[in-house]
Protein backbone atom coordinates (compact mmCIF):
# COMPACT_ATOMS: atom_id res chain seq x y z
CA UNK A 1 0.00 0.00 0.00
CA UNK A 2 1.22 3.64 -0.99
CA UNK A 3 2.18 5.76 1.62
CA UNK A 4 -0.42 9.06 1.54
CA UNK A 5 0.89 12.47 2.81
CA UNK A 6 -2.16 15.27 3.72
CA UNK A 7 -0.45 18.16 3.88
CA UNK A 8 -4.11 20.93 5.19
CA UNK A 9 -2.43 24.44 3.87
CA UNK A 10 -5.63 26.34 5.40
CA UNK A 11 -4.11 29.25 7.65
CA UNK A 12 -6.78 28.40 10.28
CA UNK A 13 -8.98 25.47 10.11
CA UNK A 14 -10.76 26.33 13.23
CA UNK A 15 -12.68 28.94 11.08
CA UNK A 16 -13.48 26.56 8.08
CA UNK A 17 -16.58 24.77 6.97
CA UNK A 18 -15.40 22.71 3.60
CA UNK A 19 -11.45 22.21 4.42
CA UNK A 20 -12.28 20.99 7.65
CA UNK A 21 -15.22 18.11 6.75
CA UNK A 22 -13.19 16.94 3.73
CA UNK A 23 -10.03 16.63 5.69
CA UNK A 24 -12.33 15.21 8.84
CA UNK A 25 -13.67 12.49 6.04
CA UNK A 26 -10.46 11.62 5.04
CA UNK A 27 -9.00 11.12 8.46
CA UNK A 28 -11.83 8.33 9.46
CA UNK A 29 -11.94 6.48 5.64
CA UNK A 30 -8.05 6.56 5.37
CA UNK A 31 -6.79 5.76 8.66
CA UNK A 32 -3.16 4.79 7.39
CA UNK A 33 -2.70 8.15 6.03
CA UNK A 34 -0.59 10.83 7.82
CA UNK A 35 -1.86 14.05 8.55
CA UNK A 36 0.34 17.35 8.41
CA UNK A 37 -1.99 20.53 9.72
CA UNK A 38 0.54 23.15 8.93
CA UNK A 39 -2.03 26.31 11.10
CA UNK A 40 -1.49 23.90 13.45
CA UNK A 41 1.91 22.99 13.54
CA UNK A 42 3.23 26.37 12.74
CA UNK A 43 0.56 29.12 13.51
CA UNK A 44 4.26 31.41 13.83
CA UNK A 45 4.97 30.31 10.42
CA UNK A 46 8.68 28.76 11.60
CA UNK A 47 8.31 25.72 9.48
CA UNK A 48 10.82 22.65 10.62
CA UNK A 49 11.72 22.08 7.67
CA UNK A 50 13.88 18.91 8.54
CA UNK A 51 10.69 17.12 9.91
CA UNK A 52 8.54 18.64 6.85
CA UNK A 53 11.24 16.70 4.79
CA UNK A 54 10.99 13.74 6.75
CA UNK A 55 7.60 13.39 6.28
CA UNK A 56 7.62 13.99 2.32
CA UNK A 57 10.25 11.50 1.73
CA UNK A 58 8.59 8.90 3.52
CA UNK A 59 5.49 9.46 1.45
CA UNK A 60 4.63 7.92 -1.98
CA UNK A 61 1.54 10.14 -2.59
CA UNK A 62 1.73 13.96 -1.36
CA UNK A 63 -1.96 15.13 -1.35
CA UNK A 64 -2.44 19.35 -0.68
CA UNK A 65 -5.72 20.30 0.85
CA UNK A 66 -6.21 23.96 0.63
CA UNK A 67 -8.59 26.95 -0.08
CA UNK A 68 -8.29 29.12 -2.86
CA UNK A 69 -6.82 32.70 -1.60
CA UNK A 70 -6.56 35.02 -4.01
CA UNK A 71 -6.30 32.85 -7.06
CA UNK A 72 -3.15 30.83 -4.98
CA UNK A 73 -2.80 28.39 -2.34
CA UNK A 74 -3.15 30.13 1.28
CA UNK A 75 0.38 32.06 2.75
CA UNK A 76 1.40 29.34 5.20
CA UNK A 77 1.02 27.05 2.30
CA UNK A 78 3.56 29.15 0.24
CA UNK A 79 6.19 29.61 3.42
CA UNK A 80 6.27 26.14 3.21
CA UNK A 81 6.68 25.59 -0.30
CA UNK A 82 9.52 28.44 0.31
CA UNK A 83 11.25 26.73 3.34
CA UNK A 84 10.74 23.03 2.67
CA UNK A 85 10.92 22.67 -1.21
CA UNK A 86 14.88 23.34 -1.54
CA UNK A 87 17.63 23.73 -4.15
CA UNK A 88 19.40 20.25 -2.84
CA UNK A 89 16.38 18.52 -1.40
CA UNK A 90 13.76 18.91 -3.48
CA UNK A 91 15.71 19.61 -6.86
CA UNK A 92 18.81 20.19 -8.26
CA UNK A 93 21.39 18.16 -6.84
CA UNK A 94 18.77 16.50 -4.57
CA UNK A 95 15.80 14.00 -5.64
CA UNK A 96 13.91 13.18 -2.79
CA UNK A 97 10.62 13.85 -4.32
CA UNK A 98 11.65 12.35 -7.87
CA UNK A 99 8.64 9.91 -8.86
CA UNK A 100 6.51 10.61 -5.73
CA UNK A 101 2.93 11.77 -6.51
CA UNK A 102 1.53 15.27 -5.95
CA UNK A 103 -2.58 15.77 -6.53
CA UNK A 104 -3.86 19.22 -5.66
CA UNK A 105 -6.98 19.30 -3.61
CA UNK A 106 -8.45 22.81 -3.26
CA UNK A 107 -11.77 24.72 -2.82
CA UNK A 108 -13.11 27.96 -3.28
CA UNK A 109 -15.56 30.54 -1.57
CA UNK A 110 -16.48 31.84 -5.13
CA UNK A 111 -18.54 29.57 -7.50
CA UNK A 112 -17.01 27.47 -9.63
CA UNK A 113 -18.28 29.67 -12.45
CA UNK A 114 -15.85 32.54 -11.53
CA UNK A 115 -12.84 30.31 -12.85
CA UNK A 116 -14.48 29.64 -15.97
CA UNK A 117 -13.94 33.55 -17.03
CA UNK A 118 -10.69 34.62 -17.36
CA UNK A 119 -8.15 32.05 -15.92
CA UNK A 120 -9.61 28.43 -14.91
CA UNK A 121 -8.71 26.54 -11.50
CA UNK A 122 -6.01 24.60 -14.27
CA UNK A 123 -4.47 27.74 -14.79
CA UNK A 124 -4.51 28.83 -11.41
CA UNK A 125 -2.34 25.28 -10.67
CA UNK A 126 0.50 26.32 -13.27
CA UNK A 127 2.82 27.18 -10.28
CA UNK A 128 2.45 23.83 -8.59
CA UNK A 129 2.58 21.90 -11.55
CA UNK A 130 5.83 23.65 -12.42
CA UNK A 131 6.85 22.58 -8.72
CA UNK A 132 5.75 19.08 -9.53
CA UNK A 133 7.97 19.11 -12.61
CA UNK A 134 11.18 20.71 -11.64
CA UNK A 135 10.62 18.03 -8.50
CA UNK A 136 10.41 14.97 -10.71
CA UNK A 137 6.86 14.08 -9.62
CA UNK A 138 4.29 12.86 -11.12
CA UNK A 139 1.25 14.74 -11.35
CA UNK A 140 -2.18 13.11 -10.19
CA UNK A 141 -5.70 15.36 -11.25
CA UNK A 142 -6.57 17.74 -9.47
CA UNK A 143 -9.58 17.61 -7.30
CA UNK A 144 -11.96 21.05 -7.15
CA UNK A 145 -15.21 22.00 -5.51
CA UNK A 146 -16.06 25.56 -5.65
CA UNK A 147 -19.09 27.81 -3.30
CA UNK A 148 -17.99 27.09 -0.26
CA UNK A 149 -17.82 29.91 1.15
CA UNK A 150 -17.43 30.25 4.79
CA UNK A 151 -19.11 33.77 5.22
CA UNK A 152 -22.32 31.74 4.48
CA UNK A 153 -21.40 29.16 7.48
CA UNK A 154 -24.30 30.87 9.79
CA UNK A 155 -27.15 30.51 7.48
CA UNK A 156 -28.48 26.88 8.21
CA UNK A 157 -29.50 26.24 4.72
CA UNK A 158 -25.90 27.65 2.98
CA UNK A 159 -24.30 25.33 5.12
CA UNK A 160 -25.76 22.24 4.75
CA UNK A 161 -24.83 22.63 1.10
CA UNK A 162 -21.73 23.85 2.06
CA UNK A 163 -21.58 20.60 3.70
CA UNK A 164 -22.85 18.67 0.98
CA UNK A 165 -20.60 19.97 -1.47
CA UNK A 166 -17.52 19.14 1.30
CA UNK A 167 -18.66 15.50 1.52
CA UNK A 168 -19.10 15.18 -2.18
CA UNK A 169 -15.46 16.87 -2.78
CA UNK A 170 -13.62 14.21 -0.06
CA UNK A 171 -15.62 11.18 -1.51
CA UNK A 172 -13.74 12.32 -4.96
CA UNK A 173 -10.68 12.41 -3.62
CA UNK A 174 -10.79 8.99 -2.07
CA UNK A 175 -11.89 7.74 -5.43
CA UNK A 176 -8.85 9.67 -7.06
CA UNK A 177 -6.40 8.01 -4.33
CA UNK A 178 -7.99 4.73 -4.51
CA UNK A 179 -7.15 5.23 -8.36
CA UNK A 180 -3.65 5.88 -7.74
CA UNK A 181 -2.88 3.10 -4.81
Amino acid sequence: MKKILVVSGHTDLNDSVANKLILETLKKELPQAEFDFLDKLYPDFKIDVKAEQEKLTKADIIVLQFPVFWYSYPSLMHKWFEDVFVFGFSHGTGKALNGKTLLASLTSGAPEEIYRQNFTINDLLAPLKQTAALCGMKQANFVYTGGVSYALRNEPEKRREIEEKAKLHAQRLIDELNGLS
